[in-house]
């Protein structure tokens, strides 16, 4: 709960006074912590799997986001500099690549599952209308016969 408030309600308020504002040292501040905190986010969904016997870890985690906050230590600012503009720099028109190739790759998937329910959706009226038709002649037989 505290890494929602200090990761997310916090930081979000600020990058609305931001806005606001149009204070650009603010919107430069903020959005390094948003890139930072999102590589956190994933990070954090691993360890939580692997790593939460570790004594202390929720108070870690906690510290690590305020850490990441805070204007004297400027965490978020100091990992975006040194480690993800470089990483993010020098594999930008792969990651570019890759993201062209998904929303192809998206497109074509969901085409295919349309045709498919569309085929699906159309032998099931077929196969209720056949078996309406032949109920209501095996009805419409009976009702001869009887009569």
């Amino acid at each position: 709960m505290s890494v929602l408030f200090f990761g997310t309600l916090y930081p979000a308020y600020y990058s609305y006074k931001a806005v606001k504002t149009k204070n650009v040292k603010e919107y430069v501040r903020w959005m390094m912590y948003w890139i930072v905190f999102a590589l956190y986010t994933v990070v954090e969904t691993i360890t939580d799997l692997t790593l939460t016997w570790f004594p202390l870890y929720y108070e870690l985690k906690i510290a690590f986001v305020i850490w990441l906050l805070s204007p004297y230590t400027r965490g978020a600012s100091l990992i975006y500099r040194k480690c993800l503009h470089p990483l993010l720099s020098s594999k930008e028109r792969e990651i570019d690549e890759y993201i062209v190739q998904a929303k192809e790759r998206s497109y074509e998937t969901m085409v295919n599952f349309g045709k498919q329910g569309l085929s699906i959706a159309a032998t099931a009226a077929v196969t209720a209308a056949v078996k309406a038709s032949a109920t209501g002649l095996l009805f419409d037989t009976r009702l001869k016969m009887l009569l």
